[in-house]
C-alpha cells in the first residue's frame, strides 16, 4: 500500500508523533526481550533512522510493524556480533593462559639460536632477510634501496632461509 499525502511518514509532524508514541514502548520491548538497556536505546534510534530513510515506502498504518521488525532484526544482528566477539575473546584468553614458563624459556632459546644463525649469514643475505622479516619491507622496496633487481632479492632471501634452516638444525 503506497502512502498518501495525509498518512505520509515523511511528514515531519507525522514522524515526530510516531517517534513520541512508539519509541518508549519499542525501547521497553527490546530491553525486556534482549536484556540490554544501552543496546535497546541505540536500536530504537537506528530503527527510526531507517524508517526516516524509507519513509516514502512505509504508510503510517504500517509504521509500527516496520519499526518493530527493523529494531528486532538489528538487535539480533548486534547480539550475534557480540556472541562472535565473546567467542573470539575467550579463545584469546585461553591462548594467553596456556602459555606457561616453559614457553618463555623455549622462546628465549629459539630467539638466541636465530640471532646466532642470522650473524652467520653472508652480508647480502643477512641484509635482505632483516629488511624483509624485521622491517617488513617488500621485495620491490628492498630492490630499490639496494639498487638490485627483485629477482636478486628473491634469490638472496631464498638462500638465507635455506641457510638459516641448516644452521638452526645444527644449533
Amino acid at each position: 500500500m503506497k502512502p498518501t499525502e495525509n498518512n505520509n511518514v515523511c511528514s515531519q509532524s507525522v514522524f515526530e508523533n510516531l517517534f513520541r508514541t512508539l519509541a518508549p514502548s519499542l525501547r521497553n520491548f527490546l530491553m525486556y526481550k534482549f536484556r540490554h538497556v544501552g543496546y535497546a536505546e541505540d536500536t530504537v534510534q537506528e530503527a527510526f533512522y531507517t524508517l526516516w530513510q524509507n519513509c516514502k515506502h512505509v504508510s503510517k498504518e504500517l509504521a509500527k510493524a516496520y519499526v518493530y521488525r527493523v529494531a528486532q532484526n538489528q538487535m539480533i544482528k548486534r547480539l550475534e556480533k557480540d556472541k562472535v566477539h565473546k567467542k573470539y575473546m575467550s579463545f584469546q584468553t585461553k591462548s594467553a593462559e596456556e602459555v606457561g614458563p616453559d614457553f618463555y624459556l623455549e622462546y628465549h632459546e629459539l630467539s638466541e639460536k636465530l640471532k646466532v644463525a642470522i650473524e652467520q649469514l653472508p652480508d647480502g643475505q643477512r641484509e635482505v632477510f632483516l629488511m624483509h622479516r624485521f622491517d617488513n619491507k617488500s621485495y620491490a622496496t628492498i630492490a630499490g634501496e639496494l639498487e638490485i633487481s627483485v629477482k636478486a632479492v628473491e634469490k638472496r632471501m631464498h638462500k638465507a632461509l635455506l641457510k638459516l634452516r641448516t644452521i638452526c638444525k645444527k644449533l
